[in-house]
């Protein structure tokens, strides 16, 4: 329900929604804006093109009229995918906006698609109240919007007033996204991520089950007992992510106090309809959900409609997720396997309470169903596909991923023995066990925290949620071998209760060499009836997720009274609590490994810098008081100087002379670009110029001040090198305040707003960095570098992770930012960028200057002709005009260059252009174009070959250097 968070790319987040078509509130869309981005240069749809719409839908109950705030992204070229366009609607989580959906709006309509993004009734600037996905509203406005996209002509049509239109959407979007395809036959594809399929089922679970097993989830809910307890934490922020909003724009519009409400329950309710805000707290009161709640919350739920959704069907859910798990996705999968054309159900390992360890993946896998099911395409094979994530390896930071052809997969079953937890001494605790729940409620057991799904490893955790006297524990003997468990495990719980009713808390354990952690933070929470004194056996059915158990380690069952995140009964009472049978039922799922993506050894990677901290401690003395013996003195000649560069040389432990002898100058006013290839020294001799690192020899010096480690220097230089640095858990805008309060500096002086402006965010600036997409997390690393407007700004790599109309956009950020006065240092491989942005460029190759000066000298000779030859011309007859041309008095040199269907020859001579041109013509070049300006890439990858040892063929080099060439 809530804007799940991102990665960079991370999962859609968004889905679309409208009013019923032939209310009275019609269908006119008010333009507010339109935006053009650009078109793509080789015919390719290009950055998106913007409109703002302000649509009216149905009013709210009190008859307050309601529009909602509607973007439409356009391709921006036509490429070979030409108008109309396929479209696809976005919706946002709760608690969100259009603003979230702005990345993947423009993404989806570069690759050609026409994309309808807005925020839905009750949020952001829209208007109206939430009533939280109710049929005869927001999937009213859903329907709506569908006709909107019928009623343009850039939207391929299946059939008069039938747009070809896929919805997407994530938690409180995904939902929509499968109810608008439930009651809406034209919608042609539905993705559903992280979403519920009863509400009442997610907000009061209960995993106690009748039917058949499943290895998908509970097969059945036994709802001949009451629903389950409320996730009292979930509801908290459910209530407070909305008051959040209450007086955002578009209240106004169906925001006001509602006549019922009274001012009180209005400053209570925010933006919720007052029904809902009602009965939601009295829920939260009490515990236990009204009749009415439930009826409200069954009828705001796809799962009464489905028998009407035929849309194929991708289904995304994640184990870290507490609030809407994997078995609401598996809910929706059973009820509509066998009547939809098209199934795909993916699991992934993240969720409301953790982003995706395979988000690029998960990406890619949704482009593609949009291009099967819009398209026609066959990227995923398989009329239907089941896919999941298993845990992350040790030492790997990505989970693998398999997939089976069957979806709904088919499953075996095997079954391991339980008994109660061996004590320290090596007895057997008792067998049944007893468990209390302490008056009140409190302490309570802690296992998962909404958001917070990983917090707390090990022993310390196992700790918060096994307290004495409160919990049971049942364990398995070690396994064998190493087993893949992916499902939902069961078994039978006898429970003997002092009360008429219990509420018990099942989690599943791992425990390695007598440690137990909890790989997937999910809780079982059941509710049963019971007569007091008297056994009362229970089928329980485990949070579905998948697990790796390897040989040795074992399985344990945890069973609590309580637990910190749900509202559980506050009566005392004491439970016998049994295993029946004594055994745990586990399903396996024959999954194919799909490729990996690649990731880093990070166990390796942390022993090795353990041991180098180690062997770098016995030489910190001695280095310290090697620096402190070179200290250099200042410059007054260079106090005009923003950096100098003299001399430096470095060479590492390894022998590997990085910089050697390096010398160059940024002046004030200039954009320099510090190029060269992997390798070539430029972050070695961007970090000795911040002090970073010391250099054996030579020095750097801002404005004549010589630099070393913590200089004062070093107070008027901004950067930011190899990537930026973030606390996770805080805002993008809280990073930057705590940054600029490690300076010591007043606020006043950090230009916050303008360093905002730079980043674009949005609202995204007020959400947690672990959500933030790379490019996202880049933008604001490039603010952060610019807080307080630095004298001297330091960048290397600053465009890594944009997209190209950020790029475009960044270009005359820096230049404005060095014409007043400032100097800016740029280090990258786009070669086409530093030619559009930079001044100035120092060329580096194997720690060494091998070239430098403006770029206009650079690719400017008077010498040189640049010359286009016809596009029709084969190499054949570009070849002989060449050696033709080779053969005339006064060239000194002919290169041929093929260039994407660009064919040229770079003609050096000593005569006259005007001679040059008669030559040409005299040996039967088809010439279509001169030019005496050669493109930044060429002199780079001359001066490079030029500089190579002796030895090396020139063509190896420049075929080696095309790793650099403008992407």
């Amino acid at each position: 329900m809530y804007a799940v968070r991102r990665t960079s790319a991370a999962l859609l987040a968004a889905v679309v929604l409208a009013l019923v078509p032939g209310t009275s509130a019609g269908l006119a869309a008010s333009p507010v804006s339109s935006t053009a981005a650009g078109l793509g240069a080789d015919g390719t749809p290009g950055p998106a093109i913007e409109e703002t719409l302000s649509v009216p839908v149905g009013p709210e109950p009190d008859g307050t009229a309601v529009a909602l705030d509607v973007t439409v992204f356009r391709p921006g070229g036509l490429g070979q995918h030409s108008e109309p366009w396929s479209a696809v609607l976005l919706a946002h989580g709760f608690g969100g906006s259009k603003a979230d959906l702005v990345e993947r709006g423009r993404d989806l309509a570069s690759r050609g698609y026409l994309v309808l993004g807005y925020s839905a009734r009750g949020f952001g600037a829209s208007g109206g109240r939430i009533h939280l996905n109710d049929p005869a509203y927001e999937i009213a406005d859903a329907r709506a919007l569908v006709s909107l996209l019928a009623a343009r002509s850039d939207v391929l049509l299946d059939a008069p007033g039938d747009p070809h239109v896929g919805v997407v959407g994530a938690s409180y979007g995904g939902a929509l996204a499968i109810m608008l395809g439930a009651t809406d036959p034209r919608v042609d594809s539905v993705v559903g991520v992280v979403a519920w399929n009863d509400l009442a089922d997610a907000f009061f679970p209960q995993f106690a089950v009748v039917g058949p097993r499943s290895p998908l989830g509970p097969a059945q809910v036994d709802r001949s007992v009451e629903p389950g307890p409320l996730k009292a934490l979930w509801a908290s922020r459910f209530f407070g992510s909305a008051l959040a909003g209450a007086g955002s724009p578009g209240a106004g519009a169906g925001g006001g106090a509602h006549p019922s409400s009274g001012g009180d329950a209005g400053a209570v309710c925010g933006r919720f309809d007052p029904t809902v805000c009602r009965l939601f707290l009295e829920a939260t009161a009490t515990g236990r959900p009204s009749p009415e709640l439930l009826t409200m919350l069954h009828a705001h739920s796809p799962r009464p409609l489905l028998a009407g959704l035929r849309a194929p069907t991708m289904l995304v859910q994640g184990m870290a997720d507490s609030l809407f798990g994997i078995e609401q996705a598996a809910a929706t999968a059973r009820a509509i396997a066998v009547q939809v054309p098209r199934l795909a159900i993916r699991w992934i390992d993240g969720g409301h309470d953790g982003l995706s360890s395979t988000a690029a993946a998960d990406e890619q896998a949704l482009r593609d169903w949009l291009a099967d099911t819009l398209r026609g395409t066959t990227l995923l094979a398989g009329a239907g596909q089941f896919s999941y994530a298993a845990p992350i390896p040790r030492r790997r930071t990505v989970a693998p991923l398999f997939t089976t052809p069957d979806s709904p997969p088919t499953a075996t079953w095997t079954a391991v023995p339980l008994a109660p937890l061996v004590g320290a001494s090596g007895g057997a605790t008792s067998d049944p066990q007893r468990i209390v729940t302490p008056p009140g409620g409190q302490p309570a057991s802690v296992t998962a925290i909404p958001s917070l799904g990983g917090l707390g490893v090990g022993a310390a955790a196992y700790q918060l949620a096994a307290l004495p006297g409160q919990s049971a524990a049942f364990d398995s003997p070690p396994f064998a071998q190493q087993t893949a468990i992916v499902g939902t495990p069961r078994l039978t719980l006898t429970v003997t209760s002092t009360g008429p009713e219990t509420v018990l808390f099942l989690s599943l354990w791992q425990v390695t060499a007598g440690q137990a952690t909890l790989p997937r933070r999910l809780v079982a929470p059941v509710r049963v009836l019971t007569t007091p004194g008297q056994p009362t056996s229970v089928d329980v059915a485990l949070a579905p997720a998948t697990w790796t158990v390897e040989a040795g380690s074992s399985l344990r069952v945890l069973v609590t009274s309580t637990d910190s995140a749900y509202a559980a009964p506050r009566e005392a009472r004491v439970d016998l609590v049994a295993v029946a049978g004594g055994e745990l039922q586990l399903p396996h799922v024959d999954g194919d490994l799909l490729a990996a993506e690649s990731d880093l050894d990070t166990e390796s990677v942390g022993v090795a810098t353990a041991i180098a901290l180690l062997l770098a401690a016995f030489g910190v003395l001695a280095w310290r008081e090697r620096r402190r013996r070179r200290l250099l003195p200042d410059r007054d000649d260079l106090a005009d100087v923003p950096l100098a560069v003299e001399h430096l040389v470095k060479t590492y432990a390894d022998g590997h002379r990085a910089v050697g002898d390096v010398s160059w100058r940024a002046e004030r006013g200039q954009v320099v670009g510090l190029l060269g290839p992997n390798g070539a020294g430029k972050t070695t001799t961007l970090r000795m110029a911040m002090g970073l690192i010391t250099p054996d020899s030579g020095a750097v010096y801002l404005g004549g001040r010589a630099v070393r480690p913590g200089a004062p220097a070093l107070s008027g230089v901004g950067a930011l090198v190899e990537g930026p640095g973030f606390l996770p858990h805080l805002t993008g805008r809280a990073n930057l305040h705590a940054y600029w309060a490690a300076t010591g500096r007043p606020i006043e002086e950090a230009r916050l707003d303008e360093a905002l402006d730079v980043a674009a965010l949005g609202g995204a600036v007020d959400r947690p960095v672990r959500s933030y997409s790379h490019g996202m997390r880049q933008r604001l690393g490039i603010a952060q570098a610019m807080l307080g407007l630095p004298d001297l700004l330091v960048l290397d790599e600053p465009t890594n992770g944009l997209d190209p109309p950020q790029i475009a956009a960044m270009r005359p950020i820096l230049q404005r930012y060095a014409a007043a006065g400032r100097t800016v240092v740029v280090s990258s491989h786009l070669l086409a960028e530093v030619e559009q942005t930079c001044s100035h460029v120092v060329v580096m190759h194997a720690g060494r200057v091998v070239t430098a000066g403006p770029v206009a000298d650079l690719i400017d000779s008077s010498d040189t002709t640049v010359v286009h030859l016809d596009p029709a011309a084969t190499a054949e007859t570009i070849a002989a005009v060449a050696d033709r041309l080779r053969s005339v008095a006064g060239i000194l040199e002919v290169e041929i260059v093929e260039d994407e269907g660009d064919s040229r020859l770079v003609v050096t001579a000593g005569m006259p252009r005007p001679d040059v041109v008669r030559a040409l013509t005299e040996v039967g070049a088809d010439v279509v174009g001169l030019s005496s300006r050669k493109h930044l890439e060429e002199v780079f990858l001359r001066v490079i070959a030029a500089a190579q040892t002796a030895g090396e063929p020139t063509g190896s080099v420049t075929e080696r250097l095309r790793q650099v060439r403008a992407r």
